[in-house]
């Protein structure tokens, strides 16, 4: 039973100790400047805080000598760690408890004079000792005993204000990352309203289109079953790719939200939104050659090419059909293969050079006349930033824009 509560008393002490980290960090000023107090205090010429592990005493400071560590058995100090009051013992050599201690015997020291006041955390755990002595006999003053457990407390007390220090800096700094985090997530919220009408929009028309489709059929002399069953199918598509992106932008915009990273067959991807932009495409020529697979949220991705394939057959030339042509190649670093580079050529009006990066900024529109948010780019550089890629825009040799980006892997 003895040995049971030994046993749980270590492991408590332990527990305190760890959660001061005074045993893992050099001497501290403030606890060094205690003993040297409680030296003169008891005027005696050598003063030291004891901690004591489950197996060795640790002097963290010391006046008078320089502070070591011994064997716990070696310790005086741990012989009246739990007694529950100050010891003070003359002279050593004629104690019991002590003579044969290393300590006292000349082994390690030659004490005789010995007072030790434990150091007990508001836990109520003894972690150890403040503790004065000399190698003379003598004895101390009431004032001088009062004065030394006040000392003991405040040791206890300067470890609890490092502790709580500690634990406020770890706080603010984890404040400051969920402000970040917030300010991120208000950003993402902002631009959402904006995104959702933009990004929606080309399915949104898809679906509409195909149920007034429906309800032409459906209006006419001979209804075709075949072509109804097409258009419904065409429909629930496009409602299943504006509940899936409305998911995504959802879950993008909450705090601590990251991309979906999968493999991607941006093949597939463009099917999806060949499909989304049927009636943007009317009229146009959209040419889609071999495509990789790349890491990625297919969801977003979708989002990027959607708006890029949309903007190219947007912007063209008076007079003249659109004419998109998609196409994917391996980049090379300098230490082999980057990634993959995806094109979105067209041959409309063209970027100027110096325009070309303000593009990528939100509601920037540089043809008033043609319908749109000025949202659809500054929505592709955030997907693409957050996938670690780059963007840009380039001409194209026969007059025109060339939209890039290019994803690792």
């Amino acid at each position: 039973m003895v040995s049971m509560i030994a046993s749980e008393r270590d492991s408590r002490r332990v527990a305190e100790l760890d959660r001061y980290r005074v045993l893992r960090e050099p001497p501290r000023q403030d606890l060094l400047a205690l003993v040297e107090i409680a030296a003169q205090v008891a005027d005696v010429p050598m003063a030291t805080i004891n901690l004591i592990t489950e197996t060795e005493q640790v002097q963290v400071a010391a006046a008078g000598f320089d502070a070591g560590v011994c064997a716990r058995e070696d310790s005086m100090c741990n012989v009246v760690l739990h007694v529950g009051h100050p010891v003070i013992v003359p002279d050593a050599s004629k104690d019991e408890r002590f003579r044969d201690n290393p300590f006292v015997t000349g082994v390690i020291g030659r004490v005789r004079f010995y007072a030790t006041h434990q150091l007990v955390t508001p836990a109520g755990v003894v972690i150890g000792t403040l503790c004065v002595f000399d190698e003379q006999p003598r004895t101390l003053t009431q004032e001088q005993e009062h004065a030394l457990a006040a000392l003991a407390d405040r040791v206890v007390d300067l470890l609890e204000l490092e502790l709580r220090t500690r634990e406020l800096s770890s706080t603010v700094v984890t404040m400051e990352r969920l402000h970040a985090e917030l300010e991120r997530s208000n950003e993402q919220l902002a631009a959402f309203a904006g995104q959702v009408s933009h990004d929606l929009r080309n399915p949104l028309t898809a679906l509409s289109m195909s149920l007034r489709m429906i309800v032409e059929q459906l209006a006419a002399a001979e209804v075709d079953a075949d072509e109804i069953t097409w258009l419904v199918g065409r429909a629930l598509r496009g409602a299943d790719r504006m509940q899936s992106l409305m998911d995504a932008l959802l879950a993008y915009a909450r705090v601590d939200a990251e991309l979906l990273r999968v493999d991607v067959d941006l093949s597939a991807v463009m099917v999806a939104v060949e499909d989304d932009l049927a009636t943007a495409l009317v009229g146009a020529t959209l040419l889609v050659g071999s495509l990789p697979t790349v890491v990625g949220d297919p969801v977003q991705l979708r989002v990027v090419l959607q708006n890029l394939v949309a903007n190219a057959a947007k912007f063209t030339r008076p007079g003249e059909p659109a004419r998109v042509e998609v196409t994917g190649r391996r980049v090379a670093g300098d230490r082999g293969p980057a990634g993959w580079r995806i094109e979105v050529v067209d041959q409309g009006v063209g970027v100027p050079a110096h325009q070309r990066e303000r593009v990528f900024e939100p509601f920037t529109r540089l043809h008033a006349k043609v319908p749109g948010s000025g949202i659809g780019l500054a929505t592709v550089r955030r997907v693409i930033d957050a996938h670690g890629g780059r963007l840009g825009l380039a001409e194209t040799p026969d007059g025109g824009t060339t939209a890039w980006f290019e994803l690792p892997g």
